[in-house]
């Protein structure tokens, strides 16, 4: 429900599309959260609006990194999703608090960086 409203709200924000973006999720082999994302969030991911306006980047919290990114301060708590638009690092999310809390900030996160997942290319 809370996922749709802001989902519902960014749409109607109307802000433009087509900058190169991406997600980079910093994870590491035994990490609980990351685990638990990986079932709840992964499966649908790439499917949604979100995905769809964002694809998933996988990357240890020691590199390698993707080229030409800047990163804000290194990730210290794993998971950290780290969204990138044109090359710069416009929001994160530290840690998974869970399915509804994720998909409420990842549209938030999107929504400030002038994405529209709504309007995202199937």
């Amino acid at each position: 429900m809370l996922r749709a409203l802001v989902l519902a709200l960014t749409v109607a924000a109307g802000t433009p599309v087509g900058a190169d973006v991406q997600l980079l999720m910093i994870e590491q082999p035994g990490c609980a959260c990351c685990a638990r994302w990986d079932t709840e969030v992964a499966p649908v991911y790439p499917r949604t609006p979100e995905g769809q306006s964002a694809p998933l980047e996988r990357v240890q919290p020691k590199g390698p990194y993707p080229e030409d990114v800047a990163l804000g301060p290194a990730p210290v708590f794993t998971p950290t999703f780290i969204l990138v638009r044109d090359g710069r690092e416009s929001g994160r999310i530290e840690g998974y608090p869970g399915e509804d809390f994720f998909w409420g900030l990842m549209a938030r996160m999107l929504a400030d960086a002038g994405e529209d997942p709504g309007k995202a290319a199937p």
